[in-house]
C-alpha cells in the first residue's frame, strides 16, 4: 500500500464488505471462498500479482470453475486477498491494543505490518493499476490501516513512551520504506525495525522518572522483554501470519518470520 494513498476516516466498509460476502453464501461456498483465499494470499506472497490460478485452484483443493463463480477475473481475487490481509493487520493492532502494554501493542503491530508488507510481491500495485489509486477498494484500504496506526500510536504516546512529533503517516511511510530497502535483504529487516523504534522512543531527562506504562524499556531501548512477549502475543492471533498459511506449510514452502 503506497504512504501517499488518499485518506479518509473510519474502516467500516473494509469490515462491511467481509461480512457481506460471508453471510450470503451457504457454509460450503463460504469453506471454498476461504481456502481459495488462504491459497491464493500463499501464491501471490511466493509468486507475486501473476501467481497461475489455476495453481491456485488446485492448492484449494477446488476445480477452476469452484475459482471462477467465486471470483470472476483476477483482479476480483486479487482485490478479496487485499482486502483480507489488511483487515487481519488491523485486527491484530486492535487485539494488542487490550491485550498487552502501549510499547508492547505499538512494537507488535510494526512487527505485524513489516510482515504484512513483505508478502505483497506487487499485489498493491497491480491493483492500483487496474482500479486506480483514488478507488473504494484503495482507499478504505489505507483508511482503515491508517486509523489503526493513530489507535496505537496515539495509545502509547499518552503512555509516554514515544515522542510526540511523530504522525500515523510517517509511521506508515517509515515502515514502507524499510520493507522497500530490505525486499532483497530480509536478513536487515528485524535490525532496521530496532532502530526505528530506538528513533520513536521519547527521550527522558537524565535522572528523570519513567512516566506509568513506560516499564518495558530498559536503558532507553525497547528491552528484549517486551519484545519477545509481543512475538509470542503476535505470533498467537493467526491472522497476522499471512505468510504462514496452511497451504504454504503443506507444499514445505519457507516462510519469513520478522523478529524485533
Amino acid at each position: 500500500m503506497n504512504a501517499d494513498s488518499p485518506v479518509g476516516t473510519g474502516n467500516a466498509p473494509l469490515a462491511a464488505d467481509c461480512a457481506d460476502s460471508g453471510q450470503k453464501m451457504r457454509a460450503d461456498a463460504r469453506r471454498s471462498r476461504a481456502r481459495l483465499l488462504e491459497a491464493a494470499t500463499a501464491a501471490f506472497a511466493e509468486n507475486g500479482a501473476d501467481a497461475p490460478l489455476d495453481d491456485i485452484a488446485r492448492r484449494a483443493g477446488v476445480g477452476i470453475g469452484t475459482l471462477y463463480r467465486h471470483f470472476p477475473t483476477r483482479v476480483d481475487l486479487q482485490a478479496a486477498v487485499f482486502r483480507s490481509q489488511v483487515k487481519s493487520v488491523c485486527d491484530t493492532g486492535d487485539e494488542l491494543l487490550i491485550s498487552v502494554t502501549p510499547e508492547a501493542a505499538f512494537a507488535g503491530w510494526l512487527r505485524a505490518m513489516a510482515g504484512y508488507l513483505a508478502t505483497k510481491r506487487g499485489l498493491s500495485g497491480a491493483l492500483i493499476a487496474a482500479v486506480g489509486k483514488d478507488s473504494e477498494l484503495i482507499s478504505s484500504c489505507w483508511v482503515a490501516m491508517r486509523d489503526t496506526a493513530d489507535r496505537l500510536l496515539t495509545h502509547a504516546q499518552e503512555a509516554g513512551v514515544l515522542r510526540d512529533d511523530i504522525s500515523s503517516q510517517d509511521l506508515l511511510r517509515l515502515v514502507h520504506g524499510i520493507a522497500m530497502a530490505t525486499e532483497h535483504a530480509p536478513e536487515d529487516t528485524d535490525r532496521l525495525l530496532s532502530l526505528l523504534l530506538d528513533g520513536l522512543r521519547k527521550q527522558l531527562s537524565p535522572g528523570r522518572a519513567r512516566p506509568p506504562g513506560a516499564h518495558g524499556t530498559d536503558g532507553g531501548r525497547f528491552s528484549k522483554g517486551v519484545l519477545s512477549t509481543t512475538v509470542v502475543r503476535v505470533e498467537t492471533l493467526a491472522r497476522v501470519r499471512i505468510c504462514c498459511s496452511r497451504s504454504s506449510r503443506s507444499r514445505g514452502v519457507p516462510t519469513r518470520t520478522l523478529r524485533m
